[in-house]
Formats: structure tokens, C-alpha cells, sequence
């Protein structure tokens, strides 16, 4: 299997023996299913991504998107290939039988979309944007609009996007200008323009299903004015067949530094007689519908975060054992054989690093994916609202950490290759590339960092905030069993006490100094906790390895764990020490940032 896709053995590990996928065929929605089609789901999307998306992974790189004034033009490999995710059903992996769905367990489907995302890169973004579109219309949307626009787009027929962002406002939706008038026949009149709409044009689809944020004349200022709309490219006639356009016009092309086989557009609403558009649910509350889809993208850039730096991972660990160069400073001899490169120091501290990030941020969101499921197919009230509550509280983190470290991964990647891994013949410099948008979309890390700290930590008499820590203690209890860890769970424990102090004090700063300065450095308050979650989980993959390696497996197995531990000691010597350097800026209020002048710079 080419190094640069997923390593099956850790997806196994990750689903099997972490979080225990199998058990979810106890639940009534899952009971079609058992371990066998779980894996028979991830094979074929690894068989349709070595098939269809790996032999144009790097054409989709190198051949952007085109825009003749009239049309998009993709690389014509790409629909075909769109299409085999379409027929095979896992584009619909999750969703019920009677919209042809799969009703898979999404961690399920997960695993088997990291495949497809390694080798397609973005190009499956076209995919997943449909099915967070569907999966929000299903729940916010009439029975009529379900029926109009769902189930074409879980056929693959239609695909979708969401567009919020607009020119004058980027990330503040407070402030955005389109407009909603309501015509006679119930429907509206939609016109504005918006900007970064991912798959906002293209020829993959019959139709193309835009949910826009709009504001209705004389609605509130501000977020709570907000209305949610479906605005298709074409209105459909009365026997469901593409009928006219509807004034959904592409006023050009983003030209992207990664990402780069999914369109980013520019689109122009109604200039006409505006674009007819249906509303989702009630006037002026969508911005908390659009928030069910934002919410399930933010996961879904966790992941891209997560397979990225796996895929780097992979890749610059076997160039690492192939590549010969150089002896071990421990050789004298000039004419003795030179060494892999995996021999050195240096290279296995940066493979280290890699591993760390990569299978720490993939058990994040699959963790977080898990989360998902539980909140509506959990057996007991209590348990789905309990994962309601741990899903809502560590979203910031599930976006943000995989986004921000997972470049970090794949810049370790293109090191450990030297020359090879920045030049375009090896895809490590892609990678790197494609994550480094993972940081700024679906919520800023700024943004996220602030939502962390003003409302997930103190909201609901801070729930969230301490199932979490309950989680993490329980896995500390359990982790003081086996004696090789109970260092780690000593030091994880002197993380959570470090974290309480720490929120304990930005807390009472919200509440007593100057906010925006309270709020200055907000994005180390996450990393600091993003750093302790990723710990937990680390420690979580020890328990399993070291339960697993007390039972003698075969070698191969017994270096799979051991890697397992190696890895969890490489975080918690080399990354978790971090954090205390983080809560000494929070605990001060380091007012560094704050108090730099725009004319200073």
C-alpha cells in the first residue's frame, strides 16, 4: 500500500481497541451491521482512493480550477472519480435507509473517509459539504424541503455548500448585508454577495444547493437577525427535473495556496429579480441552524487536520528507512556502509513528533466523532445529553488543535525528507499546503479560542468544562494500575491541577479587569488545554498498549504498542512542559500583545 496513505493497522487500533466501534452494533440503528461491514465500508473507500483520487492527487494539485467567464472547469479525472464515492454509498455513509443511506456509525465512516481524503486531498469536500448541508437540513428543514433537496444530494445528484462570508465582514456574520424580501408565494427574494464559498461552483453535480445566512428587512442587528435560506443554482420543475437558472451567479475564482481541487468562489445573489430562496425553519434563527452545520465542518476540519499529518507522517517514515546518507557520529569509518536516515537521532526525534501530533489528533476527532453518534443513538436520555455536553464543550479544541499542530507535523515531514520533501515530486510539501488553511476556515483559531473561554468554560454553570475534567480523572485512575504509567498519570494530574488554577484565574479576570485584555491571550488558554486533552488521550492509547502488550502478541503487534508508548512518552516529556510556560502568560495577564500600538509596528 503507498506510504503516503492511511496506516490501516492504526485505524484498526483506533477503532477497534481505543473507542470500540463494534459494541455500537448493540444499538438499534447500527444492528444491520457488524465488524465485518465496518471493515468491508473502509476497504472499498481505500480501494476508491488507490483507484480513482491517488493516480490525480497531484493534477488536482497542480491543475487549479478554471474560471472562461461562463464556467468552471475542473480536471475532467475528477467527476469520475466523485462518482465512484457517489455509487458506492459512502458519500451517504451515515444517513437513514429511507434517504439511501448507509446508517453507518460515523466513526465508522470516518475511518473510511480518511482514505479518501488523504489520496483526494480536498477534492472530497465537494462530498462532505453535501452531507453536513443534508445532515442540517434533516434536522431543521420541512418535510417538503427535505424531500426537494435531500434526498438528491444523498443520491450524489445535487451536492451543497453553506455561504456566509461576505466582503465587508469576513467572520463577523453580525454584520453581513444580504437581503431576504418575501414574496406572495411564501418563497423569498435573495440578494447580496458572498465570498470563500468552498464548492460553490463546479460541473460534478446536476445542481448545486447553497444554504444562505440572509437578513429580512427589518429584522435585528446583529447575529440574532439572521435568516437561513436554500438558494439553488437552478429552480427545479414541478417533476423535479433542473429547470431555470436562478440568478446564482459566479463572480470569480479564489486562487489558493493549498486545497486547491475544490473550488473557492465568489458568488453574486439575485442582480436581477434576486434568487429565489426557501426558508429553513423560522425567521431570524439562522445563525443556530447554520451552527449545526458549522459545528459538524469544524469536526471535519479537525479531521483534515488529523489525516494530514498522518499522511506526512507516513510518508517521511518510509523515505526514512529507504533513504541512505551519512554514518552515526559513533563511526569512525569513512568506507563503512552508510545508514538509513531512520538511524539518526535527529530524524527519529522529528518521526517522533509526527507520530505524536498525528495519531494524538486523529484519537481527538474520532473521539469527537464518537461524541457525535452517542448524543443521538446513546441507549439512555442521560448518556446522549452527557455527550452533548462533552461534544459542545471540546469543539474548539477538536477544530483547532489538528489544524494548528498538524502543519506543524507535516513541516517535520518535509524536514525529515531534506531537499526531496520541498520539491513537488514527493506530495509532503502538498500536504503541508492543504493544512495550512485548516487554522483559518470554519472559525479562526482566534475565534475559537475566544469561544472557548467566554462561553464553553463558564456556560451552564460550567458543565462542559467539568465532565471533561471527570473524563480525563477517570482515565487517570485507571492509568495508576500499571505501574510503567504511573509517572504519566502523576503528570497528567499536575496538569489538570494547573489548568484549574489557570481557568480559575482568567475567570475572575473576565469578570475584573479590562475584558479585551483578559481576552489577549486567549489562544494559549486553548492551546494549554488543547495540549492536556491531547495528553489524555495519549494516555488512554498507553492503557490499551500496555493491556495488549501483557498478553504477548506476535512482533509485529508488539512493535506497534511499544511505538504506542514511545509516542506518549515522547508528548509527555517533550510537549505537555509547555504548558506551563502558557499558564504563567494567563496567570499574569501578560499584557506584551495588549498593549502594542498600531502605530508601532
Amino acid at each position: 500500500m503507498p506510504a503516503s496513505l492511511m496506516n490501516q493497522r492504526d485505524l484498526e487500533f483506533m477503532l477497534y481497541e481505543l473507542f470500540d466501534s463494534e459494541a455500537l452494533i448493540t444499538r438499534e440503528r447500527y444492528q444491520d451491521h457488524d465488524r465485518q461491514t465496518f471493515n468491508e465500508v473502509v476497504n472499498t473507500a481505500k480501494a476508491i482512493a488507490e483507484k480513482h483520487f491517488l493516480p490525480i492527487r497531484q493534477k488536482l494539485d497542480t491543475h487549479q480550477p478554471t474560471f472562461d467567464g461562463t464556467k468552471v472547469h475542473l480536471i475532467p479525472e475528477l467527476k469520475p472519480a466523485i462518482d465512484a464515492v457517489n455509487e458506492s454509498g459512502i458519500a451517504a455513509a451515515t444517513a437513514d435507509y429511507d434517504v439511501g443511506g448507509m446508517q453507518l456509525p460515523p466513526i465508522v465512516a470516518s475511518a473510511a473517509g480518511a482514505y479518501l481524503s488523504v489520496a483526494g486531498g480536498v477534492g472530497m469536500g465537494y462530498n462532505m459539504l453535501t452531507t453536513a448541508n443534508a445532515n442540517l437540513l434533516e434536522a431543521h428543514g420541512s418535510d417538503e424541503l427535505i424531500e426537494t433537496w435531500v434526498k438528491p444530494m444523498r443520491e450524489g445528484r445535487f451536492m451543497g455548500t453553506m455561504a456566509m462570508t461576505e466582503p465587508g465582514s469576513g467572520s463577523g456574520l453580525g454584520d453581513l448585508t444580504t437581503k431576504a424580501i418575501k414574496a406572495e408565494d411564501g418563497s423569498y427574494r435573495i440578494t447580496g454577495n458572498k465570498i470563500f464559498i468552498s464548492g460553490g461552483d463546479h460541473d460534478l453535480s446536476e445542481n448545486i444547493v447553497h444554504l444562505v445566512l440572509a437578513r429580512l428587512r427589518g429584522a435585528p442587528q446583529g447575529v440574532k437577525g439572521i435568516s437561513l435560506f436554500v438558494v439553488p443554482k437552478f429552480l427545479l420543475n414541478e417533476d423535479g427535473t433542473i429547470g431555470n437558472d436562478n440568478e446564482v451567479a459566479l463572480a470569480g475564482l479564489f486562487h489558493k495556496m493549498g486545497g486547491r481541487a475544490q473550488t473557492s468562489t465568489a458568488l453574486s445573489f439575485g442582480e436581477k429579480n434576486g434568487s429565489i430562496g426557501y426558508l429553513v425553519g423560522e425567521e431570524h434563527c439562522g445563525l443556530k441552524y447554520m451552527f449545526h452545520m458549522m459545528n459538524e465542518a469544524r469536526i471535519m476540519v479537525g479531521m483534515s487536520g488529523a489525516v494530514l499529518a498522518v499522511a506526512g507522517y507516513q510518508y517521511s517514515v518510509d523515505y526514512a528507512k529507504n533513504r541512505p546518507q551519512g554514518r552515526l557520529p559513533s563511526c569512525k569509518d569513512p568506507l563503512s556502509p552508510m545508514v538509513n536516515i531512520i538511524e539518526h537521532a535527529d530524524v527519529k526525534r522529528m518521526l517522533l513528533a509526527q507520530k505524536a501530533i498525528a495519531e494524538g489528533a486523529l484519537s481527538l476527532v474520532l473521539y469527537g466523532t464518537q461524541l457525535s453518534d452517542d448524543e443521538k443513538t446513546a441507549p439512555t436520555i442521560e448518556q446522549r445529553q452527557y455527550a452533548h455536553t462533552l461534544l459542545d464543550f471540546l469543539t474548539p479544541i477538536i477544530k483547532t488543535w489538528p489544524s494548528e499542530y498538524g502543519p506543524k507535523a507535516n513541516s517535520y515531514a518535509i524536514q525529515v525528507m531534506g531537499g526531496h520533501g520541498y520539491i513537488n515530486e514527493h506530495p509532503v510539501e502538498m500536504f503541508y499546503r492543504d493544512n495550512r488553511l485548516n487554522p483559518i476556515h470554519e472559525g479562526t483559531t482566534g475565534i475559537q479560542s475566544l469561544d472557548l473561554m467566554t462561553r464553553k468554560v463558564p456556560m451552564n454553570k460550567m458543565q462542559g468544562y467539568i465532565a471533561t475534567l471527570d473524563e480525563i480523572t477517570k482515565t487517570i485512575a485507571v492509568a495508576k494500575k500499571h505501574p510503567n504509567l504511573k509517572v504519566f498519570s502523576s503528570r497528567l494530574s499536575d496538569a489538570v491541577r494547573l489548568l484549574k488554577v489557570t481557568t480559575d484565574s482568567v475567570l475572575t479576570a473576565m469578570s475584573t479587569e479590562n475584558i479585551d485584555l483578559a481576552l489577549a491571550n486567549s489562544v494559549k488558554y486553548l492551546e494549554l488545554f488543547g495540549h492536556i486533552i491531547i495528553a489524555w488521550l495519549w494516555l488512554k492509547q498507553a492503557i490499551v498498549a500496555t493491556e495488549a502488550l501483557s498478553k504477548k502478541p506476535h512482533q509485529a503487534d508488539e512493535n506497534f504498542y511499544q511505538g504506542k508508548l514511545q509516542a506518549q512518552q515522547y508528548f509527555y516529556r517533550f510537549e505537555l512542559p509547555k504548558i506551563e510556560h502558557w499558564s504563567t502568560i494567563l496567570l499574569t495577564s501578560d499584557s506584551t500583545s495588549f498593549d502594542m500600538q498600531p502605530d508601532w509596528f
